[in-house]
């Protein structure tokens, strides 16, 4: 049974937008964390966007400003909205979810408390 699906990546010029989407089943839905995974060939895998049950949304400083999470509860989805991307925004995106946990006392930090992902979609920034 798939329980993440991502949706939404592709290429786009410096400065564009693009909008990724993560449908999940019902039980992934209500994860107490869900996150915004990347990576590029030669990178280390960063979170950079998470969503816990507690406090709503957190960005990494790489994307803040630029990013917006949203949830969708009529559809199940966790939706990613990329603004002002730039070429090191190209890599590929996943979503993940998991119970609600702390790394560090941070709600939903580091990968390690994600047990289910999705297959990834790619999304590409040309200068």
């Amino acid at each position: 049974q798939v329980q993440l699906v991502e949706s939404g990546g592709g290429s786009v010029q410096a400065g564009g937008s693009l909008r990724l989407s993560c449908a999940a089943s019902d039980a992934t839905y209500s994860s107490g964390c869900m996150g915004w995974f990347r990576q590029s060939p030669g990178k280390e895998r960063e979170k950079f966007a998470s969503f816990n049950t507690l406090l709503g949304p957190t960005y990494a400083v790489s994307v803040q400003g630029r990013f917006t999470i949203s949830r969708d509860n009529a559809k199940n989805t966790l939706d990613l909205q990329m603004n002002s991307l730039k070429p090191e925004d190209t890599a590929d995106y996943y979503c993940a979810a998991g119970p609600l946990f702390r790394t560090s006392g941070i709600w939903c930090d580091g990968a390690t408390g994600y047990n289910v992902w999705g297959q990834g979609t790619q999304v590409t920034v040309s200068s």
